[in-house]
Formats: C-alpha cells, structure tokens, sequence
C-alpha cells in the first residue's frame, strides 16, 4: 500500500509555523510522506491567519488552490482564521475539516476518521474555555542553527485592533521541564540558538503563579550547549530594572530586543488599549541601552489608526526617529472585524495611510543605515546559518546584524569573529573571518 502525501501551508506568524511543525511530525509519526504544497499530496493542512482581512482572503485562497490540485484530497484548515470564523471557512470551496487552535494533538485522529462524504466537518470549539497549555512539540527542524520555542499560548491583553485574543484564548503557559526537555532535545541536535516565543512571551507564568518568564530563562540558560538566547518580541512594561539586571547577569542572552510600539502618540496608544505610554517606552529602551551598550531595538509601528490626526502622526513620526531603532515594521491600520477599532468613528483614509507609511519608512531607512555604519571596521560574533552563493555565507551577530561573509571553507552554523568591511541593502559585508 503507498504511503499518504501529505503538504502544509503557513500564514502569518512565527508561532503558527512552530504549529505547523509540530502538527506535521504529528503525521509523519504516522507514516505520511511530506510533499511539497505546489504538488500533489492526499492531504492538505492550510494553518491559517487572520490578524488582517488579507490574511483571512489568503487562506480562503489556498483552500481553493489545494482543492484544485488534488479533487479527492483531504483540505483541513487549522489556525486562527479557522477558529475564529469556522462559519465563514466551511463555505470555502474544496475544505473538508475545520480544527482552529486547539485539539491539534488529535488531528491525525481526526483526519483518519473522517470521510470524504461527511462533508464539512467542524472540529473547532470555544478556546476561551481552555486553561491548559497544549503541548505541541518539535524534533526535527531542517535548520541547525535558530530554533523557535514556543513557551506559551494566549493573550488576555485585548488591545482594541487585534484579534488575536478571540483567537489563541487566554494565556496558557507551558510546564518548565517541557519547555527544557526541548531546548535540551535541539541542542543535542546541533542548535546553537534559540528563541523564546509565544504569542505574548512576557505573560509567561501569570496563570500558574508559579516560575515567570525571568525564572525560566535561567533554566534555559543552564542549558550546556546553548550558545545564544532570543526572545521573539517582548512588551516595553516587561523591561524593568529586575528584568535588566537578570540578563546583565545571562551572557548567552543576545544584545537585540523586538519591543513592540505601535504607536509614538500617547493618545493614540490609550486607544488601542495599549498598557504604557511613550515616556515609560523610552524609560525601557534606556534601560536596554545602559545595559548592553551594542543592542539592537526593532519594533512595530501601525500609522493611520483610527482617529489618528496629522499631529498625531507626527508625533508618533518625530517619536520613531528619537528612539534609533535598528529596525521598523511599519503596517498601515486595517479595520479587522470582531475588535473594537473597527467599529471607531474617524476611520483615516487608506490614501492617508499610505502616505504616512511612506513617511515612517523614510525614518527606518535612516535608522537601519545609521545603525549599521557603527559596526564599519569593528569587529562582531555572527553564527552563520546558510551558503547564498558560491562562498558566500550568511549569518546574523548577536544584536541581529546579518552579515555576508566570503570564506573558502564551509562555516553554516558556526559563531566566528569577523570584521566589517562594508555596508549594503541593510546588510554587513564582511571578508575577513578569524577562523
């Protein structure tokens, strides 16, 4: 008998890929075969998105797209649109099974169960009522470098644009000792790096009251092996003198923070339901820099919210440029259904939007140069993780510079001293490596 194909599909964020990867070994511990999503495979799983109304048009999309490729295929959609809208995805054409974010240990059960003249099977039930961490777990990646770790779930913030509350449920956080087994799994494995991640890291522990996130990054810093530790994105009111004295104190925790903005307007930020304002940003940026004097600090920046008036913006415009990030993830506000944003008065024109990213990318493009120049013939530790040419190698330094390097011989996943020579498409150049 042949062996079922199976093929996935990822949108949106980090923490859906982490999903997606361990929903797939899921199958592949049961004898499926993976098979790239562009061919043919008895099995389609489509993890999908719906922090935008783009991202909700996407996944309908890929519905389509794999029915289309195999007609007596098995279509599942896992994820937050799923969960969120299983209503509107079992009108999609082609999707068989609906699972959303939760009971995802079940899902090969579930597939092999069901029967193509079942129909429309929907799976998905109320993630509000879930109070336990869902343990999915990852032991294989095709990377040796970075891994993801996924500590917890959930988010009990429910800031007025987002969606994702409704869809991932309240905070859930994972146990310790599996949190460790898998760190210890990856880097028996050879990797040298990892990412705390999560769909709000910084509420780690809150629901048990037992270790919090401090706690356990220093269990995670014990790990022997483990060269580096990142976080995937981190609140500017987790950032207090506790939390900079500890990783002071945590060699292996990386000089490079995603601390999430949203917004250099204080108005504008009370609006969204944000817990801070810019002065207390600032006051955690500060502190980041007094710490580790190389960091580097990304961030989001959302432009047009509603409500938000030329002052506004340019207050949060002037904001961006005071604090040198390294670098801006700029989105103009899309009215996503279910939060409270939408239903604002003072919708802003998307022509307006589109002019205030335009403006606010002027501002990241500055600073990514201007962060950069400081590293022009000094040294930095970058692990490199890939060839992307004929002995050309990338790889990122540990405030998450990446670097193009010429070496002669093979250096993926090794952490090698090199001095910067030049600078291009916001990237280092380097051909001197100490090897």
């Amino acid at each position: 008998m042949d062996r079922k194909k199976i093929a996935t599909l990822t949108l949106g964020c980090k923490v859906n890929s982490y999903d997606t990867q361990a929903m797939l070994e899921l199958f592949i511990n049961k004898g499926y075969d993976v098979e790239d999503f562009s061919n043919f495979a008895d099995v389609y799983l489509i993890n999908t998105c719906t922090v935008t109304n783009l991202g909700d048009k996407k996944s309908r999309q890929m519905i389509r797209r794999a029915k289309k490729q195999n007609p007596n295929a098995i279509i599942v959609a896992a994820g937050c649109y799923a969960q969120v809208s299983p209503d509107e995805v079992s009108k999609v054409e082609g999707i068989n099974l609906i699972i959303g974010t939760k009971d995802r240990n079940n899902i090969v059960d579930l597939l092999e169960d069901y029967e193509l003249s079942q129909g429309v099977l929907n799976a998905v039930t109320d993630i509000n009522q879930e109070s336990e961490f869902e343990n999915l777990e990852i032991n294989s990646l095709s990377s040796r470098t970075r891994a993801f770790v996924k500590i917890q779930e959930g988010c009990n913030e429910f800031c007025s644009y987002c969606i994702i509350p409704y869809a991932r449920g309240r905070v859930r956080s994972r146990k310790p000792e599996d949190v460790l087994s898998e760190v210890n799994r990856l880097v028996e494995n050879g990797f040298k790096e990892i990412v705390i991640g999560g769909i709000n890291v910084a509420s780690y522990g809150k629901d048990t009251g037992n270790i919090n996130l401090l706690g356990l990054l220093k269990q995670i810093h014990e790990v022997e092996g483990l060269k580096r530790i990142r976080f995937s994105s981190i609140e500017p009111n987790v950032v207090t003198e506790e939390f900079v004295e500890c990783i002071k104190n945590l060699e292996k925790v990386c000089d490079f923070f995603h601390l999430s903005l949203q917004s250099g307007c204080d108005k504008i930020l009370k609006s969204m339901n944000r817990k801070y304002n810019t002065n207390e940003y600032r006051e955690a940026v500060n502190r980041l820099r007094l710490t580790m004097p190389n960091v580097g600090i990304s961030t989001d920046i959302i432009v047009g919210f509603p409500g938000e008036s030329e002052e506004d913006f340019l207050e949060s415009l002037n904001f961006a440029e005071e604090m040198e990030f390294s670098k801006i993830h700029i989105f103009p506000y899309s009215a996503k259904k279910g939060t409270k944003a939408s239903t604002f008065q003072n919708q802003v024109d998307s022509d307006i939007k589109q002019k205030r990213a335009n403006e606010m990318k002027k501002i990241d493009v500055k600073a990514q140069e201007n962060f950069l120049k400081k590293y022009l013939n000094k040294e930095l530790d970058v692990l490199y993780e890939k060839k992307v040419e004929s002995k050309i190698y990338e790889g990122y330094s540990t405030n998450y510079i990446k670097v193009h390097s010429y070496s002669e011989k093979c250096v993926e996943n090794k952490i090698l001293k090199v001095e910067i020579n030049g600078i291009q498409d916001f990237f280092c150049i380097s051909d001197k490596i100490h090897l």
